[in-house]
C-alpha cells in the first residue's frame, strides 16, 4: 500500500513533457480543430453551403467630427529630435 502510495505521489509532481506547453496550433490539435485568425464570426453557415451575415456582429465605428482640429493625422517620417533636459532629483 505505502509503494502504490509513494507512485501515485511521483507521478503528480513528475515532469510535464514540453510538448504539451507549445503554443497549440492547427497542425498540433485534434483533426478537426481549426484555430481561426483571432476575429469573431459576423454570420453563421446555413446547411445549403452559403454564409449570412447577421447586422448585428459586424463592427460599427463611431468617427468624431475633426473639421476644427489643429491636429494632423499623420506623423512625419523624418521627425525633429527634441532637446528634453533631465533635472536630477
Amino acid at each position: 500500500m505505502a509503494l502504490g502510495l509513494l507512485l501515485g505521489i511521483g507521478r503528480t509532481f513528475r515532469k510535464k513533457s514540453t510538448a504539451c506547453l507549445d503554443i497549440l496550433t492547427a497542425k498540433r490539435g485534434p483533426r478537426n480543430y481549426y484555430k481561426g485568425k483571432n476575429c469573431k464570426p459576423t454570420g453563421f453557415h446555413t446547411h445549403k453551403g452559403g454564409y449570412v451575415l447577421v447586422q448585428e456582429k459586424l463592427p460599427s465605428y463611431v468617427v468624431p467630427e475633426l473639421t476644427g482640429c489643429q491636429l494632423k493625422p499623420y506623423v512625419s517620417q523624418c521627425a525633429k529630435q527634441s532637446k528634453t533636459t533631465e533635472t536630477a532629483v
